[in-house]
């Protein structure tokens, strides 16, 4: 259930919007490491607006390892992974107590939450975390949400935590994602290094041409690059959220970002938010094979409402089981979807390709024919 925080917005009117802002390494850190204080407070004092405007804030922050690693010892920011456990282990604390004494200077009490990877792989931990943020917000709090990195391995990890923002965004079903970063969102080249780069304002839909458009590489201390945060905006919108990429170093700038002003560029959707179920399907699960569909198939799922039946299935590959999620792809090897399978892939092997009743009379299954059902099934295509 989504709980509202109300306040009164200057018009006296009050208002039930929920924001999530990712904040980068490079936004909170110097540029050889070490926490900008006055860049903590500068967002902590920009957070308070937003709330004072009648919005309900998370925050999403990077800059543990940033912040810890002079402080551990390290001349530069460290590449082997115990080495940046320990960097985060000192540089989480140095962070949480910054955001402390910053939001305490706004009445505004900040609550810690460490997730990894594997809290959202587990339906029944990611609902724990969901309980635990909703209950923060309804007290008032500013729920500070960070990779615990003192544990994660290199394998599982979000990235620069635009992907984790992105996950938190859908888990709490936020009306818009605010992901800034050192540049004031996309451009048609890097505009550091070309004077004629064009800004775009808006994205109506991520395709190949928009991911040709962004750059590699973050900063020194930062992991994260524009290709990281598109993944992330495009988790987003496919669960129904607005996401905005760009820049806020002034004040008022954030309010304006939320507002639809901001400095960068606005990814737009008209999906509906998704369950807590497809969520898990979508961008956690783990695929233990795929599956290439033939264009009436495509149709079907993907503009049809319709189950995948097997006399749409063009071929079939891994060793999955009923029950195991699947890739679904297009002739052209294009991702479709994720779903839930109800055949072995043995079993399967026999009857694609094959009408209904044909399949049924083959292996002896009367009903549920579905290769697999729409309720189990998620559009991942653009």
């Amino acid at each position: 259930m989504k709980v509202f925080l109300f306040y009164q917005n200057k018009g006296g009117i009050a208002v039930e919007r929920r924001i999530v802002v990712k904040i980068g390494s490079s936004s909170l850190t110097s540029p050889v490491g070490g926490l900008d204080r006055e860049a903590v407070h500068y967002f902590a004092a920009e957070l308070s607006n937003l709330r004072t405007a009648g919005y309900e804030v998370l925050l999403v922050t990077s800059g543990a390892v940033a912040a810890g690693f002079r402080e551990i010892g390290y001349a530069e920011r460290p590449k082997l992974l115990h080495e940046k456990q320990a960097a985060a282990a000192v540089g989480q604390a140095l962070l949480m107590q910054a955001y402390r004494e910053a939001f305490a200077g706004f009445g505004i009490a900040a609550a810690q939450v460490l997730l990894t990877r594997a809290d959202f792989h587990s339906r029944k931990r990611m609902g724990n975390a969901s309980m635990a943020v909703e209950e923060l917000l309804k007290q008032g709090a500013v729920p500070i949400i960070n990779e615990n990195d003192t544990v994660s391995i290199d394998e599982l990890k979000f990235g620069d935590n635009d992907t984790l923002s992105a996950l938190v965004a859908n888990l709490i079903k936020a009306d818009r994602l605010l992901i800034l970063t050192d540049t004031p969102g996309l451009y048609t080249k890097d505009p550091r290094y070309h004077a004629d780069a064009v800004h775009i304002a808006s994205v109506e839909e991520i395709t190949e041409q928009i991911y040709a458009l962004a750059g590699g590489a973050g900063t020194a201390v930062g992991t994260g690059g524009m290709r990281s945060k598109l993944d992330a905006a495009k988790i987003a919108v496919r669960g129904g959220i607005s996401v905005f990429v760009g820049k806020a170093q002034k004040t008022g700038e954030l309010l304006a970002a939320a507002s639809g002003s901001g400095r960068g560029t606005y990814f737009n959707t008209r999906l509906s938010a998704l369950p807590r179920k497809k969520q898990w399907l979508g961008f956690l699960s783990t695929p233990l094979g795929s599956l290439t569909v033939d264009p009436g198939a495509e149709e079907a799922l993907l503009h049809g409402g319709k189950s995948l039946l097997p006399v749409g299935v063009r071929s079939a590959q891994g060793q999955f089981r009923s029950g195991d999620v699947v890739e679904v792809l297009n002739r052209g090897g294009e991702l479709l979807g994720r779903g839930i399978i109800n055949y072995d892939h043995e079993q399967l092997s026999e009857i694609y390709g094959l009408p209904s009743t044909e399949a049924a009379r083959k292996i002896g299954i009367p009903h549920r024919l579905e290769v697999i059902h729409r309720d189990e099934w998620i559009s991942l295509k653009s």
